[in-house]
């Protein structure tokens, strides 16, 4: 690791912090230590750090805004990348808009809209990153990432830089290729269409409302913790199992959202564990379905 740090400082990529409790990274407030966060500042730095990383064979992890994530509380070995500042930028050319992997996904939103750009107003209430969207392919109101994507810088583990088109990405509910291979989107591209500008932020607003109506967004959370299955909803499933506001440690099911688990204000990773195993099961025996996280669990078990 001291060689690492030393070529991290030649080569001048970034903060770097020892130690760093992942709890400040995250929206539900969980997760222990990392060994090492460092915050590459842009494209050349991130490329170069995991060409570093690679050379040292260094286990590693990103993050962005640490929505939709669950660190243990262990906390996560090696080196954590969070992109700064560098890799937030978005850049509209006619229909289409390049944005940096650390770029809020929200803002996204926000800003084509204000453009008379449409196709992005499911976003407008997905906490994370474009890098994190990406990744998942993050989804809200019948639409997700796939529908607007057109490509992807991404440096693989090998520190070899290349780009991703739709057809690359095996796009499918909450999931990209990016979960299967080891590497890091740098930046993504979208392909939206002219639009009406009231009737976007129109459009906006109300999911806006029924989010603020439907959604405990003002405790600590990782938005929906599971996926729905197939032709049902799995809050329904959970709120018709009696679930809502059912507590273990510091962790409850929303008693707004039942798809929601909140901090309460001292949940650990593994009172929130404890409940998703717990809903888990309740629901696998009334209704012969397993519920499968939506959110990444990462770190040291």
């Amino acid at each position: 690791m001291n060689l690492f740090i030393e070529e991290l400082e030649e080569h001048q990529i970034g903060e770097y912090l020892f130690n760093e409790p992942l709890s400040k990274h995250t929206t539900w407030k969980i997760g222990g230590n990392a060994d090492l966060m460092v915050l590459p500042q842009g494209k050349e730095q991130l490329i170069k750090l995991i060409q570093l990383l690679n050379k040292h064979n260094l286990p590693w992890t990103t993050i962005g805004r640490g929505s939709n994530m669950l660190v243990s509380d262990k906390g996560l070995r090696g080196v954590v990348i969070k992109p700064g500042k560098g890799l937030d930028y978005a850049h509209f050319e006619g229909n289409t808009v390049t944005a940096g992997a650390a770029y809020s996904f929200i803002k996204l939103a926000v800003t084509a809209g204000r453009q008379g750009l449409t196709g992005l107003e499911f976003a407008g209430g997905i906490p994370g990153t474009v890098g994190g969207a990406v990744y998942m392919n993050a989804g809200a109101h019948g639409s997700d990432v796939s529908r607007i994507f057109k490509s992807a810088e991404i440096v693989l583990s090998n520190g070899e830089l290349v780009t991703y088109y739709s057809e690359d990405m095996n796009f499918s509910y909450r999931h990209s290729i990016m979960q299967e291979i080891s590497g890091f989107v740098i930046e993504a591209t979208f392909e939206l269409a002219k639009g009406d500008r009231q009737h976007i932020t129109a459009e906006m607003a109300r999911h806006k409302e029924r989010r603020l109506q439907t959604q405990p967004l003002q405790m600590a959370c990782a938005g929906s913790v599971f996926r729905n299955p197939p032709g049902d909803y799995s809050a329904r499933l959970i709120e018709e199992a009696g679930l809502k506001g059912f507590q273990c440690g510091g962790a409850q099911v929303s008693e707004l959202h039942a798809n929601f688990i909140v901090n309460t204000g001292q949940a650990t990773a593994n009172d929130v564990l404890a409940l998703i195993t717990h809903i888990q099961g309740v629901i696998k025996e009334r209704n012969g379905i397993l519920l499968i996280p939506e959110v990444l669990v990462v770190g040291e078990r």
